[in-house]
């Protein structure tokens, strides 16, 4: 029984060893923001909806690492 537990926890840390993380862009920023504006008020919708705009810039990103 402990030898198999052994073994499975080895393949589990080479299986784990070999993902590669994506890492997100503007797109997936944007996206992941809007969706939590969920909101029954349209002008609140709104507001956080450019809120995300600003947030999410492509220009703010670029620049991010500098400050």
């Amino acid at each position: 029984m402990e030898k198999k537990v052994a073994i499975l926890s080895v393949i589990f840390l080479i299986l784990s060893a070999n993902m590669v993380a994506v890492n997100s862009d503007a797109a997936d920023c944007n996206d992941a923001c809007t969706t939590a504006c969920v909101n029954q008020d349209p002008r609140l919708s709104a507001r956080c909806n450019i809120k995300c705009g600003i947030r999410c810039s492509p220009g703010l990103q670029a620049n991010e690492h500098l400050n």
